[in-house]
């Protein structure tokens, strides 16, 4: 024993620790599971094939029970009806049906298909002229009389069962199983047969199952019982020994390309030579088993390919450890410091790497001490650039300029010249707002609204009555209630004089501000002016629809409408619509914003 464990520990030993890692892989692992899922798949395999022999079994006697039940009864009837001394009465008689004869009120049969679900017709064939008159009786013409099963049942004295087609007025063609046997017509020359048909009906009810697929035979006739309707009237499509009186088969059966399980047994029919032939088959069995079979052996393979990854894994990971130790030792040993590796683990070789990390380090925060140096050098430039700009705007201060200009139009008004001194209260107003709001993410509604205003003042007071203004608001809307970008309108109401009322005479230019809705705020700015062609708003859309500022020349429309996308996302911005000769409306949509 001793002997065997050194000469497997020598076999381990002198491989590489990749090779034996694999190795005990194999023998700790794969083998046993192999062996063990191999033998668990087979019994699974047999254990679901008995299931479904036990299930199929017991579906086919079921199917022969009730077929054994049902003709039994009607074979019971068949001999109360033969021997019944009325019907003998009919039989034998010379002459024609008359009220008050004893035969005239017969209705055993009549009792019988009435009372018997499962009897689907009863007729009684006889050469005698006279008695085919009565109902449920036929003349046993030539053409029956050439018949097979007619010339057995005369010709013989017991009852026989045979699959026996029937058509309607329609021309439908319908097969039944029916019992044939001869009446024994006493003291007379005359013959007649006894033909009860079982309904086809009564026994998709009783038989019928929504997981297997039943056929039924007579003999080696024809099928008169088939789930599938296009079965009737055929030869089984399974092989069955007729010679064998008890003939048994539980296997598989090929249909095209589908494996069936298939039962078939053989019921002697009571006191009778015929025998019929059940067959019972699973579309599903198969399939089921296999797909079990198939989950199994899933299984199986993940349980030996998990281990199996993770073998790999660990492999590569400690081999990689190895490797990347040795080559950062070679590095260091030629003076290079420069490592950017993370060594995990608590192992020996992290302890081996631990001094090399150190020397790493020292260098790494060396390097960090210096970055900081250039960060703080960087800021102080930042500082000196932010003080440049806050003294350049010192020089433009704000109220130096409206102080400026509020003491011009004093002079003016002092002088007498009311238009000047208004024109500069305008200019002042129009200033002071634009410096005041520069830098300002948002101003209310109706700040930027009176801006407007007296912005359309001065360029009233440019071009006279060649311009003219409304603007309108929801009478019940609060303008100091919503916020919005400052500076936003102008440029557009800028761009409706310049270019919109430029060759008109009384241009007018409306700005109105309809209706806010739960989160979104509209402002119409429209003019009478000249209009665009179709080309030029085409191209002005396209220019809007680019996601870059301009910024070499004015803050025109598309800024503008950038502007907007940029600060309240892409579902916002602006909408023109223009008619050559008669003006163009830009529609502003931005969110509610309240104050």
């Amino acid at each position: 024993m001793k002997q065997k464990k050194n000469r497997l520990w020598e076999l381990i030993s002198k491989r590489k620790i990749r090779q034996q890692l694999y190795l005990i892989y194999f023998i700790a692992i794969f083998f046993p599971l192999a062996a063990l899922g191999s033998f668990l798949l087979g019994n699974t395999g047999q254990l679901l094939t008995n299931y479904h022999e036990d299930l199929l079994e017991s579906d086919n006697l079921r199917v022969k029970t009730i077929l054994f039940e049902i003709t039994t009864q009607i074979y019971n009837i068949s001999e109360e009806i033969s021997f019944e001394d009325s019907l003998q009465e009919i039989l034998v008689s010379e002459k024609r049906r008359e009220p008050g004869s004893p035969a005239y009120s017969y209705t055993t049969i009549d009792d019988y298909i009435s009372t018997h679900a499962e009897i689907e017709d009863i007729i009684v064939y006889t050469d005698n002229p006279f008695a085919a008159e009565y109902m449920h009786f036929e003349k046993a013409g030539e053409e029956v009389e050439m018949q097979e099963w007619y010339q057995k049942a005369v010709g013989q004295a017991g009852a026989f069962w045979i699959p026996m087609e029937k058509t309607d007025k329609y021309g439908n063609s319908y097969w039944n199983l029916a019992l044939v046997r001869k009446i024994p017509v006493i003291d007379s020359e005359y013959q007649a047969v006894l033909v009860i048909q079982i309904s086809d009906n009564y026994l998709q009810t009783r038989i019928h199952s929504n997981e297997y697929r039943i056929m039924v035979s007579a003999d080696n006739q024809k099928v008169f019982y088939n789930s599938q309707r296009t079965g009737y009237g055929k030869a089984p499509n399974v092989y069955i020994d007729y010679e064998d009186d008890y003939y048994q088969y539980l296997g598989a059966v090929w249909e095209e390309a589908d494996k069936l399980f298939t039962a078939i047994s053989t019921l002697h029919l009571y006191q009778t030579d015929s025998k019929i032939y059940i067959t019972t088959m699973s579309e599903t069995a198969y399939q089921d088993i296999n797909k079990i079979i198939i989950t199994c052996l899933g299984i199986l393979l993940v349980a030996i390919a998990v281990p199996a990854l993770v073998i790999h894994f660990f492999t590569t990971y400690f081999t990689r450890r190895v490797d990347v130790l040795r080559e950062e030792m070679k590095k260091a040993s030629k003076e290079n410091y420069d490592t950017s590796v993370t060594y995990g683990g608590e192992d020996e070789l992290a302890e081996a790497f631990a001094d090399l990390q150190v020397m790493v380090q020292k260098i790494k925060e060396k390097d960090a001490k210096m970055y900081q140096a250039k960060l703080s050098e960087q800021q102080l430039l930042n500082e000196q650039q932010v003080m440049e700009m806050k003294m350049l705007a010192s020089q433009i201060n704000p109220h130096f300029l409206y102080n400026t200009l509020e003491s011009i139009r004093m002079k003016a008004l002092t002088s007498g010249n009311k238009e000047v001194a208004n024109s500069i209260k305008l200019l002042g107003k129009s200033m002071r707002y634009v410096l005041e709001n520069t830098g300002t993410s948002l101003v209310t509604l109706k700040k930027e609204i009176n801006y407007m205003e007296t912005y359309l003042q001065i360029q009233k007071i440019r071009f006279g009555d060649r311009i003219n203004y409304r603007i309108t608001l929801p009478e019940d809307l609060n303008a100091d209630d919503y916020m919005l970008l400052p500076l936003l309108l102008q440029p557009i109401v800028e761009n409706a004089i310049i270019h919109g009322l430029e060759q008109i005479e009384e241009g007018l230019v409306e700005i109105a501000v309809e209706e806010p809705t739960e989160d979104t705020l509209k402002i119409v700015i429209s003019d009478n002016g000249c209009g665009m062609s179709e080309a030029e708003l085409e191209t002005l859309q396209i220019r809007m629809a680019q996601k870059t500022l301009d910024r070499t020349g004015s803050i025109g429309l598309c800024n503008i409408n950038q502007r907007i996308r940029l600060c309240y996302g892409e579902s916002y911005g602006m909408k023109i619509d223009s008619t050559p000769g008669k003006g163009t409306r830009i529609t502003v949509k931005l969110p509610v914003k309240y104050s």
